[in-house]
């Protein structure tokens, strides 16, 4: 059964077992109602999908073209909009998705841009090891030779070297989901996901 959403990372917390008396560490989402924008088939539109709207905004926030595609399917003024390829089942134009489509138990995988963490030497961003710290090594942290010299003159492509780190789309699978929230649109997935506090994220199971 294909589902899908789109929420708001809020962050950790956790969840205590009475019976048994467990702790469970789980991630809060706030996810959804997410307005249908637009059901895609593949006989008209080539592959089948569903586009999803997040996080109601002003229209002064969007471009003409968007407040114009939104406004075709008489959807408002959303800052994030995503296509679920495969379809969502009972998926329909005009209705919201809600955190109901999912159960406690449900396997999903969520997929956010990770934390940026700068610029980064290779130990932590490559997790090279480091040189000797002793006997007047000037190689402590420093990622050693790159290359050679007179051949090929160059370092070739692909190199591990320092630079950003994180910032990338991230997807986290085998997931499960601990409980929901319908009242509140809350979805708290076992584990940590994908992104920053308050960042965007996409779940699907």
């Amino acid at each position: 059964m294909a589902k899908g959403i789109l929420g708001r990372k809020l962050g950790m917390t956790q969840v205590f077992d009475p019976e048994t008396g467990g702790v469970t560490p789980v991630t809060v989402i706030e996810a959804g109602p997410c307005p249908v924008v637009q059901v895609k088939f593949a006989d008209s539109d080539g592959y089948d999908a569903v586009q999803l709207a997040f996080g109601a905004v002003a229209d002064r926030k969007l471009t003409k073209g968007q407040l114009g595609h939104l406004g075709k399917f008489k959807v408002g003024p959303h800052r994030k909009l995503v296509e679920f390829r495969g379809g969502i089942d009972g998926a329909v134009e005009g209705e919201a998705v809600t955190v109901e489509l999912f159960e406690a138990g449900d396997k999903v995988k969520v997929a956010g841009i990770g934390v940026g963490k700068g610029f980064q030497g290779t130990i932590k961003r490559h997790n090279f090891s480091s040189g000797p710290r002793s006997h007047g090594s000037h190689n402590v942290r420093a990622p050693g030779s790159v290359g050679a010299s007179a051949t090929p003159s160059r370092v070739f492509k692909g190199r591990k070297l320092p630079g950003l780190m994180g910032g990338k789309r991230v997807t986290q699978l085998g997931l499960t989901i601990h409980g929901i929230d319908v009242e509140r649109n809350l979805l708290l997935v076992k584990g940590a996901v994908p992104g920053p506090k308050n960042g965007i994220v996409e779940v699907r199971g």
